[in-house]
Formats: C-alpha cells, structure tokens, sequence
C-alpha cells in the first residue's frame, strides 16, 4: 500500500486546465548513470527519454502527458534501494530499470511494496523474476537461458581445448558464469580453472598470468565490458592468443575503445540484434538523426514505454492492481517485436544467439 505521503504529491500534482483536473504520470528509468558502467546507463537513459518524447507527441497515456525520472544507481544495491525509495516519493508508477541485477533485485522489494510496476530492460539474473513480486518483469532474457547457449558452444566448437571461467562476483558476473559453466559440464566440458577478480581494478596480470601457465585455450568472462577488456589486453601483452567469451555486457562500443585491436575476435552472446528488426526501422532512424547509435540496451528501454502506454491504456488506467492482469495475459506490439509475458514475468522472445567484434564493430557470428 503506497504511504499516504505518496497520495499527497499526487493530489498536488493536479493542476486545474481549462477546468479540467490534469496531472502527468511519472514513471522513471535507473541505471549506472555515472561510474564504470556509465555507457549503459546513458542507454537506458537515452531509450527512456526518446520513447517518452514520441509518446507524449502522440497524445501521451490516457490523455495525459509522461513526466520521466531518471536515477543513479552505479549498479550499487544499496544507492538502488535509496533510488527506489526517491521513485516511491516522486509518485512513480512505473519504473523501466534497473540495469545490474545486483541493483534491481534489492529494488524490486521497495517497489513490490509500494505498488510501482517493475520492467527491466537488461537485468538477467534468474532470482529477479524467480524470486520477485508479481510485478516484477523483464523484456531481456535470463542468465540460465544465455548460459546453455553459451556452455554448449564451447563445448561443441572448442572439445579438446583448455577453457576455463572467470567472474567479477556480482550477481550477474557470477550467475552467467556459472550457468555457463553449468551447461558446459552438462554438454561433456571440464574447465581447467575457475578463478574470481575484483571488478573496477585496473591490472589483472595475476590472472592473465595464471591463464598462461595454465595453457588456456579459451576465457570464458562473467562480469562487465570494462574488465574484460582490460584482461583481454592484458593477455595480449603477455602473447596470449587466448579466445575471450562473454555475455551481453559487451554489447557496447565502449569495449572497443578499451581492447583495441586485442579486442578482435571476442564472442558474446546477447539477444537477437533489435536495430534489425523492420518495425523498428523509423525509431533506429530517429535515433540515428539525433547523433544516438541505439545500441545495446537503448531499444530494449525504449520497449519498455511502448509496453506501459499499451498496457496502461488497455487498463484504462496506471495504477498496478489493475495494470497487472493486463500485463500477464497481453501480446504488445514493440521495437524488440512482438511479445508477452509468462507467468513469472519473463520475455517471450526469440533466445540468444552469438556475436563476434570485428574491426571495431559486433556482428552476427
């Protein structure tokens, strides 16, 4: 039940137009606005912000306009929580985030408990949905899914070759690493190490200098672009020709920016590539015009705001009681595609697939 201070700002928000009480609806996106992560916080940031534009251009949600918040969680649970709570005081009623699932899932509590609709665009974390409330969703796929995809490639396409795992212990380092591994031993593989580093670091020498006693033929990197192109760099310097796999935290430009040429070469798997899609060809433009790449997780927030305005509409209303039978029994037409949820609150969507960077650029393997 949301606190009564809530039912305030939102009687205060009304403002008297043409005799007509009119309020805005807030709804909010969050993310790694700053720190290391920060290229994907202006992702979400930048779908958010172009998804709201478009539909308050085109009349806005239930005649009224969308007012967008936007908070810094720097992929910390705690600074999520305090988000959260900032969310719970500004009125939201629906929040497109958060990006680490270290950070949407402790957030997700506060939200469930002040009745705030929840769709992450990029948190893959089993436990999210598995674990969370009933308004708890995601329109990315999950670690256990993009796990098998991977694990059973390496077991197929490197069967004889040294692979080993690294993580950078968060939720989601560690979860797709292990589902990862998971999958690869279930598939026939044996690793020959399983190490953990310290995510935000800048010399991981240590490792790249066990990987090569070692012998490792293949990294498999659950963690973040930042680190895994430094150790992708560094086992270069030390004469590595050591292959390096992730997950979709790679889907950035940014990773090239940290590897260079030692980033040719480097696999990672992440959903179907959205920019692809024919339906989203006039919002890929838009974004394209104003100087934005759409990369990554930017259409996937976008997808977000398609999802609640149709939702909300069919509803006829924003509030979550009765946005939540909607949200379960709808398909939404969006940039991703056509989808819907299940019962948990996972995507129905077309699963993982591979992407390899080449000269500076990821594309289909």
């Amino acid at each position: 039940m949301k606190k009564l201070s809530s039912l305030i700002v939102a009687a205060a928000a009304l403002t008297m137009i043409g005799g007509q009480a009119r309020a805005d609806i807030a709804v909010a996106t969050a993310g790694p606005m700053t720190g290391q992560y920060a290229s994907f916080g202006a992702q979400m940031k930048a779908g958010a912000e172009m998804a709201v534009a478009d539909i308050n251009a085109a009349g806005g949600v239930l005649g009224q306009k969308l007012a967008l918040e936007v908070g810094d969680d720097a992929c910390d649970p705690k600074q999520a929580v305090n988000v959260a709570n900032d969310m719970v005081r500004k009125n939201v009623v629906m929040m497109a985030g958060h990006f680490c699932s270290g950070s949407s899932i402790p957030a997700s509590k506060v939200y469930e408990e002040e009745g705030i609709i929840q769709i992450s665009p990029a948190s893959t974390n089993p436990k999210l949905t598995d674990e969370g409330g009933p308004n708890v969703f995601r329109v990315c796929g999950r670690d256990d899914q993009q796990g098998i995809v991977a694990g059973e490639y390496l077991a197929k396409n490197f069967a004889g070759k040294k692979v080993a795992f690294a993580h950078d212990k968060t939720a989601y380092g560690k979860g797709l690493a292990d589902e990862t591994l998971k999958s690869y031993k279930a598939a026939g593989g044996k690793e020959v190490l399983y190490e953990a580093y310290t995510a935000g670091e800048k010399d991981y020498s240590a490792l790249v200098s066990k990987l090569k006693q070692t012998g490792v033929d293949v990294l498999y990197v659950g963690g973040y672009h930042t680190e895994a192109g430094l150790i992708v760099r560094q086992m270069r310097d030390q004469g590595m020709s050591t292959v390096l796999m992730s997950g979709d935290a790679l889907v950035t430009d940014e990773y090239w920016s940290i590897t260079g040429p030692a980033g040719e070469g480097t696999l990672m798997t992440f959903s179907p590539d959205p920019r692809k899609n024919e339906k989203a060809a006039p919002i890929v433009k838009k974004f394209r015009d104003k100087g934005i790449e759409p990369e990554g997780y930017v259409l996937y927030t976008y997808a977000v705001f398609q999802i609640f305005k149709q939702a909300a509409e069919k509803a006829g209303s924003a509030d979550m009681e009765k946005l939540l039978p909607v949200l379960k029994s709808t398909k939404f037409d969006t940039v991703l595609g056509e989808l819907s949820f299940d019962k948990k609150g996972d995507v129905t969507l077309p699963g993982y697939v591979f992407y390899v960077w080449k000269n500076g650029k990821y594309d289909y393997l």
